[in-house]
């Protein structure tokens, strides 16, 4: 439900200081109202839903400027994990990072989006746990809980998985060599390119939600 609830602010069908009313969350989830509720709180640690006291919650006015804050954050630690990884990961993790990586580029061909995604994530994890820095792996991970919704929605742009695969190989080819300057930019210049999605989340005036029919499509 968090999923499915995020996807819909993300991608707009949820405006901008739109109100979220448990009673008709509940019933288009068919369930009760106490998992909307904690639904909405996980939303709301992630800085997509505002929850005001007596007043219900909202959908989250999120800047542009914000979002390119967080996505800045993003891209250096990602850099740090892969610097790190290319000097830091055992002959065991290169290895399977690589065997991974290979195997995924069936699910490019096939356009297996939601395995992609899966393995999306477990790849970043590979490279955040390969840093062998737990300080950092928890900045990152944390970083990027909240810029989940909107990593997913990369993948609703033409041709996306291609690109994404192509840009994992840069990363991958660089940290099998154990060039750290060489994944760090390579994963930087990934996340960079990833912010991009977040287009699709357009911040509105809460006082004139008018929503671009763009962002609905």
């Amino acid at each position: 439900m968090v999923r499915a609830i995020a996807d819909r602010i993300v991608t707009g069908y949820l405006r901008p200081g739109e109100r979220l009313d448990e009673g008709s969350l509940a019933a288009r989830f068919d369930v009760s109202r106490t998992p909307v509720r904690e639904a909405l709180g996980h939303l709301s640690a992630m800085g997509l839903v505002e929850r005001r006291p007596n007043r219900g919650a909202i959908v989250a006015v999120i800047t542009q400027e914000h979002l390119a804050s967080m996505f800045e954050s993003m891209a250096e630690l990602e850099a740090i994990c892969a610097r790190f990884s290319a000097a830091r990961m055992t002959g065991g993790e290169r290895r399977s990072l690589e065997i991974e990586h290979l195997a995924s580029a069936r699910l490019v061909q096939i356009g297996a989006e939601e395995d992609y995604e899966y393995f999306n994530t477990e790849f970043h994890t590979r490279l955040y746990r390969g840093a062998h820095n737990t300080h950092v792996y928890d900045l990152t991970v944390m970083t990027r809980s909240r810029l989940a919704p909107f990593r997913r929605a990369q993948f609703m742009l033409p041709g996306r998985l291609a690109k994404s695969w192509q840009e994992h190989d840069v990363i991958v080819t660089a940290i099998m060599r154990g060039d750290g300057m060489a994944a760090g930019k390579a994963a930087r210049d990934h996340v960079s390119i990833v912010s991009e999605a977040s287009a699709v989340f357009a911040a509105v005036d809460p006082v004139h939600p008018e929503f671009s029919q763009s962002a609905r499509r």
